[in-house]
């Protein structure tokens, strides 16, 4: 039963999947330390210590079962929640007992689970990346030719396109894909490097054959699923790995808030909405409004997740020689806390990106309302040909813009622009003329021809590269 008179972290009860709370659980860690501790003894076995098949097999059997209230029991007469799991461990194994943990530390199996979860969630964030993308470049093919009014500053600019604005969303997630790519390919395991770095245990155990200890890294790695571990380390890896880690996540958080933001202000205009359901309510006061709550939500989380990428970047600078410990408590939240966070802000952009809305009448209506301004180099060009000067047609152009642009914004009428050209006979073109020049798609340069390049050659090779990487429909539970 759920005890609502203690606190439950949002990321847990409200946002993050059920697959990256299962990562994070007790129960896959504690799984993962056993495993650990085999792949240690199995090499070890294999290096020529005297470790038994039937010990060996009897620890293979209790992987999972794992009596959380005992591990309890153990870490609050030990303080030690290492030494409490071991001790757990080790009553059902009796006769592997002995060899449980020998030689190590605690953080190998510390460290290496971190190493190992990280690169996990990192699998997870993937397949979400991949769904956003292949959702906004679907969106981007459909709208490649819509002509919208683009905006610098937040002011009316020249034109672009839809499809065009949804690749520069889809170009930042095709950075991140690259990056998490990378990170997952450059994890190292710590190893079995003992507490200070020295692997002195280990060369005890093998009585000081150095080659032995060489090897034991490598074999538990490969028994791990990674390539090596790292060359060097104190009792820990170096904490600039989480900072790496959790710098590639805060890149998502940067992409997912940059969209969620432009998907703000487009909704404000009216142009594109995120999805919005039949018994969705928008406000508890205002019964008409439609609030970008998921946007916005994306937004908020995207905040936290950037400011938590500065917390391994502390700790990292602040360990002391071999190791400190002021690393541990810091890590158990900053880590964890990062990937559910990232994983809640890409279940909101895959699921607002497959749903996206779009207005073209709005869309259109917004353009023409800016476009006379825009066509005016145009008009004057076309004026130049028929004989004009090209500085008293600017200036002429120049004062009816400032003329028109006063009515709108202190009347409030509409743009008459056209209107004052075309009884300006210096220009010489009527009115019916220059709607002719106001068609929107001779403004939108190669926008339509850049976004089906970027589709082509950029995003489609990533999609078949991981075709078989699917995610699933994102559930937001809120």
């Amino acid at each position: 039963m759920k005890d609502y008179r203690s606190y439950e972290t949002p990321l847990n009860s409200r946002y993050a999947s059920e697959e990256m709370k299962y990562l994070f659980s007790s129960q896959y860690k504690f799984s993962t330390w056993r495993k650990l501790w085999i792949a240690l003894a199995e090499s070890e076995q294999e290096l020529g210590l005297p470790i038994t098949d039937g010990q060996l097999e009897e620890m293979r059997a209790h992987i999972d079962d794992i009596d959380f209230d005992k591990a309890a029991e153990y870490e609050k007469k030990f303080r030690h929640d290492v030494m409490a799991h071991v001790h757990t461990y080790g009553e059902c194994c009796p006769k592997a007992r002995g060899i449980i943990h020998l030689g190590a530390t605690s953080c190998y199996v510390g460290d290496n689970t971190d190493v190992i979860i990280m690169r996990e969630g990192l699998k997870i964030l993937l397949s979400k990346l991949l769904e956003v993308l292949r959702s906004l470049s679907a969106f981007a093919e459909e709208y490649k030719g819509m002509p919208t009014l683009a905006y610098t500053h937040y002011q009316p600019a020249q034109p672009t396109t839809v499809g065009k604005r949804a690749t520069l969303w889809a170009n930042d997630i095709l950075m991140d894909i690259e990056e998490v790519e990378k990170l997952m390919g450059e994890l190292k395991l710590l190893g079995s490097k003992g507490t200070t770095g020295t692997q002195a245990s280990f060369l005890e155990l093998f009585d000081g054959d150095y080659s032995k200890v060489r090897q034991l890294d490598g074999l538990i790695a490969k028994k791990m699923g990674f390539e090596s571990c790292v060359p060097v380390s104190g009792q820990t890896y170096t904490r600039k790995v989480d900072f790496k880690v959790l710098s590639v996540l805060s890149l998502i958080a940067q992409s997912a808030a940059k969209f969620s933001n432009d998907m703000r202000l487009l909704q404000h205009m009216k142009e594109m909405e995120e999805p919005f359901e039949k018994n969705q309510i928008g406000s508890s006061a205002m019964a008409y409004k439609r609030n970008p709550m998921r946007c916005e939500r994306m937004a908020a989380l995207a905040r936290y997740l950037m400011i938590d990428s500065l917390n391994p970047a502390i700790t990292a600078a602040t360990q002391w020689f071999e190791r400190t410990l002021d690393d541990s408590a810091n890590k158990r939240l900053s880590i964890a806390e990062a990937f559910l966070c990232c994983d809640a802000v890409l279940n909101l952009y895959e699921n607002v990106s497959a749903g996206l809305v779009v207005y073209p009448k709005m869309i259109e209506k917004h353009l023409r309302e800016e476009l006379p301004f825009m066509a005016t180099e145009n008009i004057m060009m076309d004026a130049v040909r028929r004989g004009g000067d090209r500085q008293e047609l600017h200036e002429h152009i120049r004062e009816h813009s400032m003329d028109a642009a006063r009515q709108v914004k202190l009347e409030g009428k509409s743009n008459d622009l056209l209107h004052r050209i075309a009884q300006d006979p210096i220009f010489g073109v009527t009115e019916q003329e220059l709607e002719g020049i106001l068609q929107p798609e001779k403004y939108i340069g190669c926008a339509k021809m850049q976004t089906e390049d970027f589709l082509r050659e950029c995003v489609q090779p990533v999609l078949d590269r991981h075709a078989d990487i699917h995610a699933g429909k994102a559930e937001i539970n809120v």
